[in-house]
């Protein structure tokens, strides 16, 4: 029986992972869908002290007190950011990594950083009106499959301003971890996300690539359950 920890993306919350937690928890495996705080059923947890480093004690306290060892521990989109930084603090319980079509951060970074320049300005101006938070994106966006986009519109919620800001400090813990998986969803068109993909190849990690949108647990959830099973 494995140990997964599933940490969604922004904007998102658990609700995100409900199919591929069901299949998991079939195959009698244990399955932790932390929401982050801020967003989803959390969401009136928001304010502007709420930020990355929030984001990674939310995780860091699921695996403390749950006391989770040997964990696969998962994180989509933003959530590479987050897991990254759980991982400086909590290597030792963590068996395998999975970046899901995720940032893959170096020490000192930030989303900001990361981003192309045009997609800092919209950030940054959010910032100087006084705004603590930035709102969903839509699903169609991000190419989710066309059957599931009015319900993810209506799930998510503003995602904390300080996500995109706060930089992360990296000593080398997740290249550290024995197990690690890159994977790319294809049907998404992101420059980042193939500069990460390209990463993880140059670095050896088990990569995959996914003919599907951004939320690869809602557009293919049977194959990214196979493939969270393999990473374990």
């Amino acid at each position: 029986m494995a140990t997964f920890v599933l940490v969604h993306g922004a904007w998102h919350g658990a609700w995100c992972w409900r199919r591929v937690a069901r299949l998991l928890a079939r195959g009698g495996h244990e399955v932790f869908t932390p929401t982050l705080t801020g967003v989803g059923e959390r969401s009136h947890l928001l304010s502007p002290a709420v930020g990355l480093d929030t984001h990674i004690l939310d995780v860091v306290n699921e695996m403390k007190w749950q006391q989770l060892n040997d964990v696969v521990l998962i994180g989509h989109s933003y959530g590479g950011m987050v897991i990254s930084g759980v991982a400086e603090k909590m290597e030792r319980a963590i068996a395998s990594l999975v970046l899901l079509d995720a940032f893959m951060p170096e020490d000192g970074q930030a989303v900001l950083d990361i981003y192309p320049a045009p997609m800092r300005e919209p950030v940054l101006a959010a910032q100087r009106s006084g705004a603590t938070a930035l709102p969903p994106r839509a699903a169609a966006l991000f190419k989710v499959n066309e059957k599931d986009r009015a319900w993810v519109d209506a799930q998510c919620t503003p995602q904390p301003m300080q996500c995109w800001l706060q930089k992360l400090a990296l000593t080398g813990a997740r290249e550290r971890i024995g197990k690690k998986t890159y994977i790319r969803a294809a049907g998404y068109a992101n420059p980042y996300f193939d500069a990460a993909l390209a990463t993880a190849r140059a670095r050896n990690w088990r990569v995959h690539e996914l003919p599907c949108g951004h939320d690869v647990m809602l557009d293919m959830p049977e194959r990214l359950a196979e493939i969270l099973l393999d990473a374990a």
